[in-house]
């Protein structure tokens, strides 16, 4: 009795064209060292400041965000964000949810702010596009040379009735909450702001 191979066919592959992604920020870590920002793309540079960073975010692709997001910022930014938004280090380290004590040490080392406060950094940083976008598409006379950074650093700290009366900053460490902080810093454009 002769044995017989039964043929298995296996599923044939599809073939896919891979997702463009622009190069971003890759993070080099070598054994024992501190995480270093090595490749550019949109990542956050202290020497090119906030505002080059918030105009890298509102021109970036969701494939370019989600990589930021990934790889996480230059842990400097945290400071530099506060300033931009003139409010305290700590407070600002507070509301992202980032322990003070992992915020020092990684401005402190150069490194990355990576997870949940990277994102929340990053977060914070797009609110301040949308808000500046806000006050670019004014028409009010107001606008003109109005310092939107410290007025969202001090919108973000009071109670939104649109919040259910919660501040702005008690909901930036969660990606559900930045969205929802973005949509009612959104409305404030259409007119539909209480």
């Amino acid at each position: 009795m002769a044995t017989q191979r039964a043929a298995v066919s296996q599923p044939r592959k599809r073939r896919t064209a891979p997702v463009p992604v622009a190069p971003v920020a890759k993070i080099d870590r070598p054994a024992g060292k501190a995480a270093k920002v090595v490749k550019v793309g949109v990542a956050y540079r202290p020497k090119r400041g906030v505002d080059e960073f918030v105009r890298q975010l509102s021109g970036a692709s969701p494939y370019d965000l989600i990589e930021i997001e990934r790889h996480g910022v230059d842990a400097q930014l945290l400071n530099d964000l506060s300033r931009r938004l003139d409010m305290p280090a700590m407070r600002f380290i507070e509301m992202l949810g980032v322990p003070r004590a992992t915020a020092a040490k990684k401005v402190a080392g150069g490194e990355v702010i990576a997870g949940a406060g990277g994102q929340a950094a990053i977060g914070v940083a797009r609110l301040l596009a949308r808000a500046q976008e806000i006050v670019a598409n004014s028409t009010a006379k107001e606008a003109q040379g109005f310092d939107t950074a410290k007025w969202l650093g001090e919108w973000l700290q009071v109670p939104q009735p649109a919040l259910g009366g919660r501040k702005p900053s008690e909901l930036l460490d969660t990606p559900t909450g930045i969205a929802l902080v973005a949509r009612v810093l959104g409305s404030v454009e259409s007119g539909a702001y209480q």
